[in-house]
Parts: C-alpha cells; structure tokens; sequence
C-alpha cells in the first residue's frame, strides 16, 4: 500500500471514530439498572399455591422455578429403609410414622391426582435443570442422631452424584443435622432453625445462618444485623402477611420464605432496600 492510500484510509477511519464519538455524547444517558433488593424470596415448599396445593411437589418445584425468586425450600425425610423422600409431616394416612415405614408403603399412598410423593433424587434431576434456583434442603429430625447422621451422609453422596452442590442450601431444626453436614462437608451452607440460639453462638457452631419464625426476629430484632456482622445470612418464615413482610423489610433480613413468593417478590422490589456494597 502507497503512502497515499495509507492516509487516505487513516482519513476515514478517523472520520467515523470521531462520528462514533459524537454520537455517544449526545444519546441520551442508558438508565442504571434496577437496585438488587436486599431481602430475596424463598418458595415455601415450592410455588405449591400454582401446582394445585400440592406441597413438596415437583410441580410446586417447576412453579417456583419459573418465577425468579432466589430459591424453593423443600422438606426431606427418610424411611426406614433409607429412601430419602420429599415430605412435610411424619404420619401419612393411616401410617404413623414415615420413618418407621418402608418407601414401597409411602409411595402406594401418593399424593393427590395419583400423583407420587417425590424422591429427592427426582427434586435435584429437575432442579439442576434451571441452575439459577437455590434448592433449600430442610433436612427434618429423625429418631435417632445415628439415624441422623446416616440421612444427612446419602444426602450429601447424592448432592455430589447428581452434581448440584452449587444449588443445594440446607436448614434444619435439629442441631445434630447442622453440625454433621458441616462436619461432612465444610464448605456448605447451613442455616439452623430452632431459634432458640443467638447468632454469636450459631457462630460459635459454624452454621452459615439462622432460620427463624418471624416471631422470633419480633422479640429479637437486634439478632438481625447481630447475625449479618458476623457475616450470617438471615431467613424469616413463613412470612404471609403484609406486616410480616414489611417488618421483615425493614429489619433487612437477606430471605424470607412465604407461600406467597410472586407477591412478595413483587413487593420486595417495590420496596427493599438495595444490597449494601462491600
């Protein structure tokens, strides 16, 4: 290429670099994008209320997941022969104790619209399928703390089989439960439930947050930034009530779980506070 020509394409260049320029100068400023509220929203038992009532179910599970909310909590129990099952409640029809029962009992009764009680494996197999859904394990008691323990082990073997520790978040009441995911696997996020400890000592146990009933944030008010100090998260359930939510706003809690989740997802973008940066 002659000299000439190399200007006169240096020339053009120039001319649409500095039209370019122009151009961004006077367009009108973008607009910033919308704050992320501080308070995200967990689906009790899943989005149940679209999936025909049907709690814990893997319809409540797809509900919830095509809402954008930042999780769906679910309950797990296991039976006396060691399926790890998706349900609220120990007694089940005329059986007692689900945890005294064999799966091959369980699954006969079902759930409503001959529809099945859901395996955990069937909860991660379709929640590994949107992976911006947290999958909020509520790990419930059981008779004994070596059952316990035996439940919270094939938890975690089938976290890591179907590959979705990065979704999987875990709450119990009990805390044996707590102390022995963390035992087992140090790097997960536990929240314990039972209220009846202060954040410091959460803390102290090396749980990740605290749980609590929405009472207990009433009578407790100052755990919640006490907890976020020491850098816990805090849940506030079931929260279904508009002055439940708007308390639970105004202390800044970091989730609340509801039964409500598209109405209180709705309203914490109305009305939370942004994230703090840090």
């Amino acid at each position: 290429m002659d000299l000439e020509k190399f200007y006169l394409w240096s020339s053009i260049a120039s001319f649409f670099v500095a039209i370019f320029i122009i151009i961004q100068l006077f367009l009108p400023n973008r607009p910033p994008e919308p704050p992320i509220p501080a308070t995200q929203v967990i689906a009790h038992r899943g989005y149940w209320l679209k999936a025909e009532g049907l709690q814990n179910s893997l319809q409540s599970l797809h509900e919830a997941m095509k809402i954008g909310i930042y999780g769906s909590e679910f309950d797990v129990h296991m039976t006396a022969d060691s399926q790890l099952i998706v349900f609220h409640d120990n007694m089940l029809d005329t059986i007692e104790d689900i945890r005294k029962a064999n799966y091959e009992n369980i699954h006969v009764h079902g759930l409503f619209n001959d529809l099945f009680i859901p395996t955990l494996a069937d909860y991660f197999e379709l929640g590994s399928i949107r992976a911006n859904t947290k999958l909020v394990v509520d790990v419930k008691s059981d008779l004994t703390p070596e059952r316990e323990t035996a439940m919270v082990t094939k938890i975690l073997e089938l976290v890591a089989d179907k590959k979705v520790q990065n979704l999987v978040e875990y709450t119990s009441f009990s805390h044996h439960v707590c102390c022995e995911i963390l035992r087992l696997n140090p790097s997960a996020k536990v929240a314990y439930m039972g209220g009846d400890i202060t954040p410091a000592q959460a803390k102290e146990y090396g749980f990740t947050g605290i749980c609590y009933h929405f009472s207990t944030f009433d009578e407790h008010p100052e755990w919640v930034q006490e907890a976020q100090d020491l850098g816990l998260t805090v849940n506030a359930w079931t929260v279904n009530r508009e002055e439940e939510m708007v308390n639970a706003i105004n202390l800044g809690v970091d989730f609340i779980t509801t039964d409500f989740p598209e109405w209180v997802k709705s309203d914490v973008e109305k009305y939370g506070k942004p994230k703090k940066s840090k």
